[in-house]
């Protein structure tokens, strides 16, 4: 780890303190607020054993050591830009990052109003705050509307990639659960795994809330780091370190609504993913 310009404050997990996230640990132990704990992580300013994390919500263990700059000052970090993964006239396919939201103060669309200089982009769908990937951007009003339109007709193609826990023993299958006491349907196809997680594609045919997550939970392999349907406890160390569902948008295609040829994009595995991947022993992807 390369020298820090100001002296280091290092801290030790307790046990009592296990299971944390690394925002709450470090708020609750500098005296700061939740807020000043995320900017220091978003700095690249916290190591834990020694490894900078930008995750804020990466769950301690005991005994982890958590390295930080003893000043409190932090310098603002330059704002994020959105990757674009393909252009059209009228529309933009980003790569969303995970832990942002797509819509809202700080999210995909005000980022890429900036980042790009066009005021009249709107976000045609939304991405939960920890899944990355695909999402479809409308260039104009009239694009926009348009778009929502096919989306309500559900000719939409809509794939992601995700890694559950245990094996799925069938090579593929459908789920039908109901929803909120509306129909959802959601297809899985196993794509590689161990005894301990499985990595699958997923195609829905519907897009209600939490979908993904709610029909992979009622199978018994919820996805791996979903803090509200998966997983509380383990006896498995690893999912434990997950800091995010393991949940991304590898694709979407649809019809273009404003002109010839449909509209579709791919966004790859993202490092994090990747990361995830290898610490259960499924190697690069």
């Amino acid at each position: 780890m390369a020298a820090h310009p100001h002296p280091m404050l290092t801290l030790t997990v307790t046990r009592s303190e296990a299971g944390q996230t690394l925002q709450n640990f470090l708020a609750e132990r500098l005296k700061i607020s939740k807020r000043q704990a995320k900017d220091r992580i978003d700095a690249r300013q916290v190591f834990v054993n020694r490894q900078c994390i930008w995750m804020a919500r990466h769950i301690l263990q005991s005994g982890d050591t958590v390295d930080t700059r003893r000043s409190e000052v932090v310098q603002p970090t330059e704002p994020r830009r959105i990757r674009v993964l393909n252009e059209t006239e009228h529309y933009l396919f980003v790569d969303k990052p995970c832990g942002m939201l797509s819509i809202g103060p700080g999210g995909v669309e005000d980022l890429l109003r900036a980042q790009r200089n066009e005021p009249a982009l709107r976000c045609v769908h939304r991405l939960d705050r920890d899944t990355s990937g695909c999402l479809l951007v409308a260039r104009s009003a009239t694009a926009f509307d348009q778009a929502v339109a096919i989306f309500k007709t559900r000719r939409v193609r809509k794939f992601y990639d995700v890694l559950v826990v245990g094996r799925l023993e069938r090579a593929s299958t459908t789920i039908t659960t109901p929803l909120d006491n509306e129909p959802a349907r959601t297809h899985v196809r196993r794509i590689a795994a161990t005894e301990d997680v499985s990595l699958a594609r997923v195609r829905i045919e519907t897009g209600r809330t939490h979908q993904i997550r709610l029909h992979l939970a009622s199978i018994r392999h919820p996805v791996v780091g979903d803090r509200l349907h998966g997983l509380k406890t383990s006896r498995d160390p690893r999912f434990l370190r997950v800091p995010r569902q393991m949940l991304h948008a590898s694709g979407l295609e649809l019809v273009n609504p404003m002109g010839q040829g449909p509209l579709k994009a791919h966004s790859p595995l993202p490092a994090d993913f990747r990361r995830c991947l290898e610490l259960f022993g499924l190697g690069k992807r």
